[in-house]
């Protein structure tokens, strides 16, 4: 089932300004140049769930009104995004992209890291040009942020050296920063209130941090995700599950472990293996816990403000982002 179906409360009470907001985010990208403007269709085609955009509106919503500063900063927040997408598939020389072929894959990578660039600008100047140097501020913040995860999770994983408190820095940097910022943008936006914006930049901090351990534990199940199962192995990346499973593992099993992710992590067999110790340890089971921990603590952050309509979108969202199966 589409994820926008799901979303019921969120779809009744913001399908307008969604629609809204999804005509001037397909005008933000147009461009005089042919090859560019088929780009960009190409990739508004494809865009993925909304999410982000959806919690800018709903943040905007809980903390006063959605007006045009919260559609600028609803479609700057999907630029950034979309701007990092290309820009990661270059770095990651992949070839697929929600079960697409990425721009890497079709206009390879000159002509991908410039149209990373291009929605980069885009989104800078859609924001300068409304005046909104506050929201331009959060969310460029959040683009620093998610270059210093990313590179911190580079270094760490060329000698494996990833504890949970390395990892927890790099998913809040790489992954949750993104979320934090569209909710305290959002909020910004239809308050220009400090005290809000920054209780609702640490329930996506909070949300953000949820969905991305439930996207680490997607490696090791079997459901059909758009990536094979193990592929974090195979990229020697380091997650949750593996690092509670060689924190409690004995020293020979430990060394046997990193070795096969250092040295075999292409071979079927043994990626099945390292998964099969990742169960057995309770991994899986922690990092569950783990990502249940951070749900409640972002619905806690939420139940600050008084019960609503708009309050319990927000609440069937960060359940959406633990219960989902892709």
């Amino acid at each position: 089932m589409p994820f926008f179906y799901k979303m019921n409360i969120a779809k009744k009470i913001i399908a307008e300004e969604l629609a809204i907001f999804e005509s001037k985010f397909k005008a933000s990208v147009k461009s005089n140049v042919p090859l560019l403007d088929r780009i960009m269709q190409y990739i508004v085609k494809r865009k993925g769930k909304q999410l982000r955009p959806m919690f800018v509106l709903l943040s905007a919503k809980i903390a006063g009104t959605i007006n045009e500063s919260t559609y600028r900063a609803a479609s700057l927040v999907e630029l950034l995004h979309t701007a990092t997408l290309v820009h990661d598939d270059v770095v990651d020389e992949s070839y697929e992209r929600r079960g697409f072929f990425s721009t890497y894959a079709l206009w390879k990578t000159k002509v991908s890291v410039l149209v990373g660039d291009y929605l980069l600008s885009k989104g800078l100047l859609l924001s300068l040009n409304g005046k909104d140097y506050r929201i331009l501020h959060i969310l460029s913040d959040a683009v620093r942020q998610m270059s210093e995860g990313e590179l911190l999770q580079i270094e760490k994983a060329r000698g494996l050296n990833i504890n949970e408190d390395i990892y927890f820095e790099i998913i809040k940097t790489k992954t949750a920063s993104l979320l934090a910022s569209a909710c305290a943008a959002g909020a910004w936006s239809g308050a220009e209130n400090e005290e809000t914006t920054e209780k609702l930049r640490l329930f996506g901090e909070y949300t953000g941090i949820a969905f991305q351990i439930k996207d680490d534990l997607f490696d090791y199940g079997t459901d059909n995700i758009g990536k094979p199962t193990g592929n974090d192995i195979k990229e020697k990346k380091i997650t949750l599950p593996l690092i509670y499973t060689l924190h409690h593992a004995d020293a020979s099993k430990r060394r046997e472990l990193i070795y096969i992710i250092k040295n075999q992590n292409r071979r079927k067999e043994k990626v099945s293996y390292v998964i099969e110790n990742v169960k057995q340890a309770g991994g899986i089971d922690y990092s569950i816990q783990k990502m249940l921990e951070y749900r409640n603590k972002a619905l806690s952050v939420l139940h600050e403000f008084p019960d609503s309509e708009v309050r319990r979108a927000l609440e069937e969202m960060v359940n959406y982002t633990t219960d989902r199966r892709h």
